[in-house]
């Protein structure tokens, strides 16, 4: 979702391949090894195949919300959003998904997620974005992950006191351009005809 978020936003449009992981293309196994998605292929054969890669790769080439960071600001936003990847992810992978990981706690780890989320729920406290008076990278690249927190037990988050968080949330994932990008597509197979995605970057704002 935050890779279609990046080329939404930056109005990069492209062909479209929506893939059913239980049943990989051959495809997608021979333009990324790695097996999972996103994986943007060029004309040229180059490949992204990392969701942060593909959003930066996007907002270089067109950033009209200014969601990459200035200079002195970074740093910080690429360290919340690697811990992110590495810590909160780690957690929340074995909280909604317990049978995929051999004896996982699910408890445990959301209580350990919820930790980390009760930090970033304080930082977002004063201006209502991570960085700043508006949405950013960082906002964007952790929100995806969060809204899979929220939505693996609804009423446990809902009874949180992290009100900063849930708005901060909301405001993202009732966006246009979150809608925009949730649109269901029917699986991929080779020789169907193209699907291309290129929302209306003139309505698209969060």
């Amino acid at each position: 979702m935050r890779a279609r978020l990046a080329l939404a936003v930056s109005g990069q449009a492209c062909e479209l391949r929506e893939v059913v992981l239980k049943a990989k293309p051959a495809e997608l196994l021979a333009a990324s090894p790695k097996a999972s998605v996103p994986v943007l292929v060029f004309t040229n054969g180059e490949v992204i195949d990392q969701s942060l890669d593909i959003m930066c790769w996007a907002l270089g080439h067109s950033d009209p919300a200014q969601w990459l960071p200035n200079e002195p600001q970074a740093a910080q936003v690429l360290a919340i959003i690697e811990d992110c990847e590495q810590t909160f992810k780690h957690h929340l992978d074995r909280y909604k998904y317990p049978g995929r990981y051999a004896d996982s706690d699910p408890l445990a780890h959301r209580s350990a997620a919820a930790g980390w989320l009760s930090d970033l729920a304080q930082q977002l406290a004063g201006a209502g974005w991570l960085f700043g008076a508006k949405a950013g990278l960082a906002d964007m690249a952790i929100a995806p992950f969060v809204r899979q927190f929220a939505q693996t037990d609804p009423e446990w988050f809902a009874a949180q006191d992290w009100p900063s968080l849930r708005t901060w949330l909301n405001a993202i994932v009732t966006s246009a351009l979150f809608d925009s990008v949730m649109h269901k597509y029917p699986p991929w197979q080779s020789g169907a005809d193209a699907v291309v995605f290129a929302p209306d970057l003139a309505n698209l704002k969060v």
